[in-house]
């Protein structure tokens, strides 16, 4: 069942997610679906755990040595796990819970943890702020970089030309740690 939602996921998108397709695949009833994750959210979101986890995993992976390093290695690692998991990653932010229920905090945790990622550089390289004002910055960070990677993929009126990303991120990078006074070492 797993392997079937997460197929049609990366390959047509969430939108194209449906149990009736998934219990078919699987050779099993629409119930068995339901009761292998409770309804129909419980599979959407054990998919975007094992995405999250992925991407955790292979952001991890980053070298941290050197903190600024570090936080351009974590928008390229981000941008090439977007590039290969466009739909999964996309599930992941659309997906809203049914009945306007709230996610289940694990999976919010899993995500503040891939935020995290990118404080821990910014914290090194900015000492003196605030913790929560570097925590914002973080997770600004992190959502600009998400943000310019989403609508290069996807091509947008005003995006950045795929072929151009990789530069641009760098830039992007960079301009902001300038912008937050944070100096180039020489």
């Amino acid at each position: 069942m797993l392997d079937t939602a997460r197929r049609i996921i990366a390959t047509k998108g969430l939108i194209f997610l449906k149990v009736r397709d998934v219990a078919e695949a699987a050779e099993c009833s629409i119930g068995s679906v339901y009761n292998e994750f409770g309804d129909f959210d419980g599979l959407i979101l054990t998919i975007n755990r094992e995405t999250v986890s992925r991407l955790t995993e292979r952001l991890g992976a980053v070298p941290s040595a050197d903190a600024r390093a570090q936080l351009h290695g974590l928008a390229q690692g981000y941008l090439e796990f977007a590039s290969q998991n466009a739909n999964l990653l996309r599930s992941l932010f659309e997906h809203r819970m049914e009945n306007d229920k709230p996610f289940p905090e694990d999976i919010l945790n899993m995500v503040m943890e891939a935020f995290a990622l990118m404080h821990k550089p910014l914290v090194r390289l900015m000492p003196e702020r605030d913790p929560a004002e570097v925590a914002l910055i973080a997770r600004t960070l992190f959502s600009a970089v998400h943000g310019i990677i989403s609508l290069g993929l996807e091509e947008r009126m005003v995006a950045v030309p795929p072929e151009k990303l990789r530069q641009q991120l760098a830039q992007f990078v960079d301009a902001q740690l300038a912008g937050l006074g944070v100096r180039e070492k020489r």
